[in-house]
């Protein structure tokens, strides 16, 4: 890894840095290169790729945040849509701006908002019982990955958007897919170009209005092109948006807080006896482990960040994972603290572009959160956590475990 420094534009010298975010070493274990992009400049030069980067929390936040500046719609990947076309149909949300993005971005903010979501949550609740008492039954050690983890978004998520019972296996290699696509052609993306042939034809199907079933939340989406809320061309990239986002990022959501409160039996016991407590926590493993750790933006006209004038049509990478790291922002920012007040962290982005479907995963990883505490007295690691490699996203291929059970 080297570093020198060059002049690019009239203010700041930026360093240039060999780092490639996109490695396997640098996905196996980001920690060490997060420290040193943060420490090296506010803003940072990566040579491999040729893009600005910033992994600092204010940096971060000031880039998440000025949509105007630094767009989406050129595409949040490595990927700049207005110099080659994009691998599918842009999304019409992730990678649209206003006023294209405002549109399907209200449909979804009224279906997916706390309120509309209480309707799920008594079934949901009972699911995650019944998902626990099944695990429980099959012994005391589990993965926490395999057997609780991707079992419970994958049972109450396509319910809820409408979808069939057919194809489900689909959804977890379909984001994995996308997410690694925001990253360069390298050896995870074209592992995953194999054999995504019938994976797309399927999530494709899944959108068609005549696919989803009446009272979900795909059906929905329609009724609102229906009422010209959207127009009826976008309704089915909207579904697909959900699609998209709605399970990887949980499991691994559901994950990091499991990773996190193994082996800790003071705060399982504190969670016991107060159930208050796990918003908060489920916050605070997302912040420590930022399911979602990279996204890009591109530059509209020349922007001034932190002294560096950065010019027009430049790509700008965002260390999500770094900035939830900062000790600028955060004290200790390396512990998973129960008692730290983990708001304003960027694991949901932040700004016109926060995770629309946030409250889903909250639900999704409380319901079963609460359900594992109610039968469960402690939760200990039985190996080592095997990370599973992902150009934008950090989650986990197994997590051996063992409970004893209330």
């Amino acid at each position: 890894m080297t570093a020198s420094t060059a002049t690019i534009g009239p203010r700041t010298e930026v360093p240039r840095l060999d780092i490639d975010p996109f490695s396997d070493a640098f996905l196996a274990d980001p920690f060490p290169f997060h420290e040193r992009l943060r420490e090296a400049a506010p803003v940072t030069y990566l040579e491999p790729y040729g893009v600005y980067a910033v992994a600092r929390y204010a940096e971060v936040h000031r880039a998440l945040t000025d949509w105007q500046g630094l767009q989406s719609a050129a595409g949040v990947g490595l990927s700049n849509f207005r110099k080659e076309p994009p691998w599918r149909p842009p999304s019409v949300l992730l990678e649209a701006d206003p006023p294209r993005h405002d549109a399907p971005r209200s449909v979804l903010v009224k279906l997916l908002s706390p309120r509309r979501l209480r309707a799920l949550e008594a079934g949901w609740r009972a699911d995650a019982a019944r998902v626990v008492d099944e695990m429980l039954a099959r012994g005391r050690d589990f993965d926490a990955v395999t057997d609780l983890a991707e079992v419970f978004p994958l049972r109450v998520f396509p319910d809820a958007i409408g979808l069939g019972d057919s194809g489900r296996e689909h959804l977890l290699p379909y984001g994995d897919f996308a997410f690694n696509a925001f990253g360069p052609r390298n050896r995870l993306v074209e592992e995953g170009q194999a054999g995504i042939g019938p994976t797309m034809a399927w999530i494709d199907a899944q959108c068609r209005r005549e696919n989803l079933a009446p009272g979900g939340i795909g059906q929905q989406i329609w009724e609102a092109a229906d009422r010209g809320e959207i127009t009826a061309e976008q309704a089915p990239f909207v579904v697909r948006s959900l699609l998209t986002a709605g399970v990887d990022t949980t499991v691994t959501g559901i994950a990091s807080v499991l990773h996190a409160l193994a082996d800790r039996p003071e705060d399982w016991r504190r969670l016991r006896a107060d159930r208050s407590l796990l918003p908060r926590v489920f916050e605070e493993a997302v912040r420590l482990e930022s399911p979602v750790q990279t996204f890009f933006r591109t530059t509209t006209q020349p922007v001034e960040l932190a002294g560096v004038e950065i010019p027009a049509d430049e790509k700008v990478l965002m260390f999500l994972g770094a900035a939830n790291r900062d000790w600028r922002r955060w004290h200790d920012p390396h512990a998973f603290d129960l008692h730290r007040d983990p708001s304003g962290h960027v694991g949901f982005g932040m700004g016109l572009h926060q995770c629309v479907g946030q409250h889903l995963a909250r639900l999704e990883a409380v319901s079963v959160l609460d359900a594992l505490l109610d039968r469960v007295t402690a939760l200990e690691t039985t190996g080592p956590a095997r990370r599973h490699l992902n150009n934008t996203l950090r989650g986990f291929e197994a997590l051996p475990m063992r409970l004893t059970a209330a």
